[in-house]
């Protein structure tokens, strides 16, 4: 498999890049590697104590059949990458990581990184004021296009409530990035998008020694660094994919 290092400032993480296949269909997929496990959130799988995460492109063809039967592309997609199952948690987009964003911030010793792909032509909306176009029954349900991934990674410890805190803060900073650019709902134009129906988001916690952090919100330094890591990946991976 080819592979393109990504160059990361927190220590005992490494990223990269991957171009590979599944099911004969070529992709290329964001792999982070952890030198020893980490506890990590992930709004598809809950938390989870890994050695990777990752971010897949999965082009039109390849992601109408995943989302008929993800949780077959969520056992079979890591065994691909050589990777076992209950080693891994990750995301699947229909953005090539070739528009794949990173922005790192630091404050004294705490460091925090954002790696961010989206598109938000497909399906932006506006969470609370647009309707619901899919009901998902029995796992499955019908893909779209556009989604904003979102993963998250410091060397702070957190705490299980903090990481959770995390996505909150996470998440209005995405939302911060929509009205800054001014991106439209899909359906209903004239609303201010505040993100798209399939976005997702891992958060990664560090391991220094010491208390984890309990606070993630955007009056402390870590919040602070988290929601402005986000703002700026979110944005320049928008601009990279939808132009």
């Amino acid at each position: 498999m080819k592979e393109r290092k990504i160059e990361l400032e927190l220590e005992g993480i490494e990223a990269k890049i991957v171009y590979h296949a599944y099911k004969g269909v070529e992709l290329n997929t964001l792999l982070v590697f952890f030198r020893e496990k980490r506890r990590v959130l992930s709004t598809l799988e809950g938390y989870k104590e890994v050695k990777f995460v990752a971010n897949a492109y999965t082009p039109l063809s390849l992601s109408r059949h995943t989302m008929k039967n993800y949780w077959e592309f969520q056992k079979n997609f890591p065994l691909a990458l050589g990777i076992s199952p209950e080693e891994i948690t990750f995301l699947s987009t229909g953005v090539d990581m070739a528009d794949l964003a990173v922005c790192e911030k630091s404050y004294q010793e705490f460091k925090v990184c954002c790696l961010a792909t989206a598109g938000a032509k497909g399906n932006a909306l506006r969470t609370g004021v647009d309707v619901a176009s899919y009901v998902e029954r029995d796992g499955n349900f019908v893909s779209t296009l556009g989604t904003i991934n979102v993963i998250i990674l410091t060397n702070a410890a957190l705490s299980d409530g903090a990481m959770a805190r995390a996505i909150i803060t996470a998440t209005e900073a995405k939302t911060a990035a929509f009205q800054d650019l001014d991106v439209r709902s899909t359906s209903a134009p004239q609303n201010q998008a505040t993100g798209t129906g399939t976005d997702n988001m891992i958060v990664g916690s560090g391991k220094n020694s010491g208390k984890p952090l309990q606070i993630t919100s955007g009056h402390v330094k870590i919040g602070e660094l988290i929601g402005f890591s986000t703002k700026t990946a979110v944005a320049e991976a928008l601009k990279k994919h939808d132009g």
